[in-house]
């Protein structure tokens, strides 16, 4: 008979894997039902990447909750908002919770795999069960990124979240020798995608302190990591922490899956961590409302990769015919992954219409051989008579060596102005920006002026903050 591998985890020399994590998940439910919570109560997990917190977010898989993950650094003020919003009964994690969130609601997850239970200690040779929460259709809520607007609740099935993962597992050949090191917030979804991977390819998952790349990038190589996800941002540095310390390059050498998401990838920092680093990156495509839609593998490493098995994509033209190979258009998806609604303000659902095809409003094109190159959001502007995309702009200035982002502003007499913002960490001149720019666009897209900073001011979910940009640059949209 041949034993299927249970999931390891580890933060520490000693990792937890079989009967040891399912012992400390059991107890950690005990105690979370014998404070009371249980199946489709609403819970609020906020904690950062630890052994507690993933615990914890298994622990409440198992009660059978409507689990809704928030980022540990939201504002008190944020968090209350979500909290109202979702109507969540509990709130599990780090200290103490919102102004009038109910006191007797809070519950921290440091040590509660330690903590007896009043109802005794869950039974001996009993299973982590994840079955239910599978077949629950609030199963998870997510909020969406925010960078342009307040985040929206989407209400995700379990059936939905599992379908996802299991065509995540089969398009990147996870398998349960892959140590996964994920360098980014498990209270995310690119970061909770992750955890759901390694659960079900029943792998092995290193819990780093991604905050930290220095530590994290040691523990990854210390832990053997084969899997490491993270953000282009995060790419940046994990560059900076090779180059200080280049020993490291060599025990990095049986990572097979650099993958990367969350927000554009810039061609130019592609080229450099291939170069340094001897692998691709590799790019994806996903949303909140539909989870991983496309992924570059190991094995073809162009652009953000074919669609998942089972997942159907398209490109479609401002006229609504589908677009030629290489011509641009709207990105259209139909996936069992699709969300079930959006939150309402008093936190019931608004379905969403499932019409076949989902409209992302994202532009991209398929190459040739099927491939998805994303060029970013479908945020025309008119200018000079021309529609032009900021993102699509930026995605060529990038050939300029740097990363290149673009704040559209209102122009009463040429419909939009164009501000090209490079982050050079060197500071060079303006001006010196503009001559190497100027190649690599039309006439009519060149910058009504550029801007250098330094670096770009970031969210707590990696991406580019479009809003604090503007404010650094002194231009309002």
């Amino acid at each position: 008979m041949t034993r299927t591998p249970s999931p390891t985890l580890s933060d520490t020399v000693t990792p937890l894997h079989g009967e040891a994590l399912t012992r400390r998940v059991l107890a950690a439910a005990g105690a979370l039902r014998g404070r009371g919570v249980g199946a489709g109560d609403r819970v609020m997990v906020r904690g950062d990447n630890s052994l507690d917190y993933i615990v914890t977010l298994l622990a409440l898989i198992h009660l059978d909750v409507s689990l809704v993950p928030v980022d540990h650094r939201t504002s008190p003020a944020d968090t209350r908002a979500s909290a109202e919003q979702c109507r969540a009964r509990w709130l599990v994690g780090e200290g103490g919770g919102p102004e009038g969130f109910p006191a007797d609601r809070v519950l921290d997850h440091r040590g509660l795999a330690d903590t007896p239970s009043p109802e005794g200690p869950e039974g001996t040779g009993r299973s982590i069960d994840l079955e239910p929460w599978f077949g629950r259709r609030d199963a998870l809520v997510l909020w969406s990124s925010g960078t342009t607007g307040r985040p929206k609740g989407v209400v995700k099935s379990g059936r939905a979240v599992r379908d996802n993962t299991l065509r995540t597992i089969q398009a990147m050949g996870y398998r349960p020798d892959d140590v996964m090191a994920p360098l980014l917030p498990f209270s995310h979804q690119y970061g909770l995608s992750v955890v759901l991977v390694w659960w079900l390819a029943r792998c092995a998952l290193l819990v780093t302190p991604y905050q930290r790349l220095d530590l994290a990038v040691a523990r990854a190589v210390t832990g053997g990591a084969t899997a490491v996800d993270a953000a282009p941002s995060t790419y940046h540095a994990v560059l900076g922490v090779v180059r200080r310390r280049p020993e490291l390059l060599a025990g990095l050498a049986d990572v097979r899956v650099w993958g990367v998401g969350g927000a554009p990838l810039p061609r130019p920092l592609a080229e450099t961590f291939h170069r340094t680093v001897g692998r691709p990156l590799l790019d994806g495509y996903g949303l909140t409302e539909l989870g991983n839609v496309a992924l570059a593998t190991p094995d073809a490493p162009v652009g953000c990769g074919r669609p998942l098995p089972g997942v159907d994509l398209r490109i479609v033209r401002p006229d609504g015919r589908p677009a030629a190979p290489g011509e641009p258009g709207e990105i259209e998806v139909r996936s069992p992954g699709l969300m079930e609604g959006y939150l309402k303000p008093d936190g019931t659902l608004v379905p969403v219409v499932d019409t076949g095809w989902y409209p992302t409003a994202d532009l991209g094109h398929l190459d040739a051989d099927g491939h998805l190159h994303v060029h970013g959001r479908n945020r025309a502007v008119h200018r000079l008579g021309f529609t032009l995309y900021p993102e699509s702009l930026e995605r060529k200035a990038e050939n300029c060596g740097r990363p290149v982002k673009v704040v559209a502003a209102r122009d009463e007499r040429r419909g939009a102005s164009l501000h090209f913002v490079v982050a050079d960490p060197d500071g060079g001149e303006p001006r010196d920006w503009r001559r190497r720019l100027a190649p690599h666009l039309a006439e009519y897209e060149q910058p009504n002026a550029v801007h250098v900073v330094r670096e770009f001011p970031l969210g707590t979910n990696g991406k580019v903050d479009n809003r604090a940009l503007g404010e650094l640059i002194g231009v309002g949209a």
